[in-house]
């Protein structure tokens, strides 16, 4: 009879992709759960007192990681679909709505975010925070991201619009730390950053990570950046589109995180054929994929490494083309879902604890199913989910040892309930600023009646 007070799964019979080099993936094998960790990865696992998961037709892998998102834009999907201009962008999303959001708007965006993400097999979420109003603004953020269950980074930081108040920044980190940042949480909080030196000494102080967004064109790396110490792997850089020689240099030789956002990057047209994922590729980096933002796009990982897969490929085909000769090579999906799994938990400072199924880790899993008509049949584990395999195939998925999503249905979330919710707060932010979306416009904004 069984003393152990944790309780046992074991997913049986899948298709398991490890991302451990030192785990050997397996056409069929099974992985056994003891409470929030993974204890074994075999063909075969006799266990008598396990609840058991049936994973024949599907593929079981780590939970994907978003490493760039602005949860707070939930309640704004597709409110700018066609847009490509950043500072129109800003103008409507902060300084236009953004202006208006009360803490329960926060919620209700953060929280739909959140949701959404774990029913695409989205498992732990960099939540790039730049619209901190206030501490209750970041505490109903994060008491979101820790109701839905998923595991999250929340990165603290000043709102966009030109009269948001920040006093409260970065003298708060210190509180949220205190609350948030104990050894196993699963819910943490860094800062949003930008190049505001003082404030990363404060995070740094305590033991915080720092989340840049860095655009060549519209920002420079001061020479007090390039100081002894400043850069280190503590630091995540997001789109890195057209920055310098020296300063991928100074980040390769300082480690730093680079995250990168396919489909937002070309939306903004941000990069060029330089491709900022190949760059850092290039630097000895390790680039993670975000989703970065709902205005046009929305919770799908899925997309992105559909994206980056093209999008490297037709920019590194054009440098050979052009006649680079020593272009780099096309990219492999292998690629691709390291840079959606170990590399972003490695840019979340996660990669001893997620990232991959490996014994001692914590249990953060996917179940994708492989009997669909769009899936099967599966010649290649790993090209299915990087090439074929959509939100509506996720199974299951387990955070933590918890089960979030089973049978292709989010499991604690009361979906009409959160749906009226999010309805109203779009409802009351769209009254508050006087902004009228069009609802089947083809320009890039909509219009706004405020004053």
């Amino acid at each position: 009879m069984s003393t152990r007070s944790a309780p046992r799964t074991l997913i049986q019979g899948g298709a398991i992709i490890t991302m451990d080099a030192e785990v050997p993936n397996l056409a069929t094998g099974d992985v056994l759960i003891e409470g929030d960790r993974i204890v074994a990865v075999a063909a075969k696992i006799p266990v008598g007192d396990a609840e058991l998961i049936d994973a024949r037709d599907c593929i079981v892998l780590p939970g994907l990681v978003d490493a760039h998102h602005h949860a707070w834009l939930g309640v704004m999907r597709r409110l700018m679909p066609n847009v490509d201009d950043l500072f129109a962008y800003i103008r409507v999303v902060a300084d236009t709505l953004g202006a208006h959001y009360r803490p329960l708007d926060m919620y209700a965006s953060t929280k739909l975010t959140a949701a959404a993400s774990l029913d695409a097999g989205i498992t732990t979420l960099i939540d790039a925070c730049h619209s901190s109003r206030s501490p209750e603004h970041t505490d109903a953020a994060l008491d979101a991201l820790d109701s839905a269950g998923i595991r999250a980074l929340h990165m603290v930081g000043a709102a966009m619009d030109k009269n948001a108040p920040a006093a409260h920044l970065p003298r708060d980190l210190e509180r949220l730390a205190r609350a948030w940042n104990h050894d196993g949480g699963r819910v943490q909080v860094g800062l949003f950053g930008q190049f505001k030196l003082d404030w990363w000494q404060a995070a740094r102080a305590l033991d915080m990570r720092i989340l840049t967004e860095f655009i060549g064109d519209l920002a420079k790396l001061g020479p007090e950046f390039a100081e002894k110490g400043v850069l280190g792997s503590h630091n995540i850089f997001n789109h890195c589109a057209r920055i310098p020689e020296e300063t991928w240099k100074l980040f390769a030789d300082a480690g730093v995180n680079i995250t990168v956002n396919p489909r937002s990057d070309a939306l903004f047209g941000f990069d060029d054929e330089s491709f900022a994922y190949q760059q850092a590729i290039d630097h000895g980096l390790t680039p993670a994929l975000g989703i970065d933002l709902d205005t046009a796009f929305g919770s799908d990982l899925f997309g992105e490494m559909h994206a980056l897969f093209g999008q490297q490929r037709s920019a590194m085909r054009y440098r050979r083309f052009r006649g680079e000769a020593a272009a780099p090579a096309p990219i492999s999906v292998e690629a691709v879902l390291q840079a959606a799994t170990v590399n972003g938990a490695r840019a979340a400072g996660l990669e001893r604890s997620i990232g991959a199924l490996t014994p001692g880790k914590q249990a953060d899993i996917i179940m994708v199913g492989a009997g669909g008509v769009g899936v099967f049949p599966v010649n290649n584990a790993i090209g299915a989910i990087v090439q074929a395999v959509e939100r509506s195939d996720v199974d299951t998925v387990m955070v933590a040892g918890q089960v979030r999503k089973r049978a292709g249905k989010l499991v604690g979330v009361d979906v009409a309930k959160l749906s009226a919710e999010v309805a109203a707060s779009r409802d009351y932010l769209l009254e508050a600023s006087g902004y009228r979306p069009d609802h089947f416009g083809t320009l890039a904004t909509a219009t706004s009646t405020a004053a």
